[in-house]
């Protein structure tokens, strides 16, 4: 399928359709769904390493989280609509159905996703990457598929049932060959006094002969949105890790965003180095953050979010 029709319409699957064509390769995208108590995300995917493709999906939530395995047959994917199958799980930018059952792990139910608020794209920026999405040899890529929607649904979990009430949904993904070194990610969209959505990464990206810091970060309120991030000028001012707390400024002309967050280490997940998913990382979905927009000395936003995802990875 030609590249550009896929670099606009970033949900779909990426990769060549004779996976064993894809080398060092890896494709994942994430289902993050939360209500007033906890919340679970689901992580389907795919990745390859000298021509071996694996299927997986990983499970997280409040307390646990799970790698399941499949063999890559029992992946399959359709562009219109977009739809990606693993196993019995279905997953869209409509809904999901989950269907799993191994020893430590039995995980059923559906949720359906309604008013999708993605970002504002256009030819130059069809996604959060901006120009570099039409950069080939990028390590990793990644996109916002959806801020915000709403789920409605429940999934049972090992006998625990978690129900969605028009509460949140947050969907985005990535593919290439390995996640970055060291990078941060956070993202909410559960403010207490406002319909927000929030989403942060900053990462050490290889180019070529060089690497920089990049930084791609956006704030949804209402119909506004606000972009910070390396291809639009965007500066990283303040850049603090503690053990349990973060603390982000980033400045693009006379606006200036800060994130502070509290988290805990989090739950383990894979990651990808060169298509083979041998990494640990720990990904919290129970941090608070406190985002504050200003603009010079007048805050234009300033809010609280519970049940945030947040990876740290130094």
């Amino acid at each position: 399928m030609n590249r550009l029709f896929l670099i606009k319409k970033p949900e779909l699957f990426q990769g060549e359709k004779n996976l064993t064509k894809n080398k060092d390769y890896f494709e994942g995208w994430y289902f993050k769904n939360t209500n007033k108590e906890n919340g679970i995300s689901f992580i389907p995917g795919i990745n390859i390493q000298k021509s071996t493709p694996k299927a997986f999906v990983q499970v997280i939530t409040n307390d646990t989280s799970h790698f399941v395995n499949y063999n890559i047959d029992d992946f399959t994917f359709n562009h219109n609509p977009f739809t990606i199958k693993i196993g019995n799980n279905v997953f869209s930018k409509d809904g999901i159905h989950i269907d799993i059952k191994t020893k430590e792990l039995n995980v059923k139910g559906d949720i359906k996703y309604s008013n999708n608020k993605n970002i504002n794209t256009d030819f130059m920026n069809p996604n959060i990457m901006g120009p570099f999405s039409y950069v080939p040899f990028m390590e990793c890529n990644h996109a916002i598929l959806s801020m915000q929607n709403n789920a409605n649904g429940s999934i049972n979990i090992n006998d625990y049932e978690m129900k969605f009430d028009n509460d949140m949904g947050y969907i985005e993904k990535d593919w290439g060959i390995s996640f970055p070194k060291t990078y941060i990610w956070c993202q909410g969209n559960n403010f207490k006094k406002s319909d927000a959505s929030f989403m942060l990464s900053i990462a050490d990206v290889p180019f070529k002969m060089f690497k920089f810091r990049g930084v791609i970060c956006v704030l949804v309120i209402g119909d506004k949105e606000y972009k910070f991030t390396t291809y639009n000028n965007a500066r990283l001012v303040e850049y603090g890790i503690n053990d349990n707390s973060l603390n982000v400024t980033l400045k693009k002309g006379d606006l200036q965003i800060n994130l502070k967050s509290t988290f805990d280490k989090g739950k383990k997940l894979s990651a990808p180095v060169k298509g083979k998913m041998e990494k640990d990382i720990f990904e919290s979905i129970t941090s608070n953050i406190t985002v504050t927009l200003q603009k010079e000395d007048n805050i234009i936003f300033s809010d609280t979010s519970k049940n945030c995802g947040l990876e740290i990875v130094k």
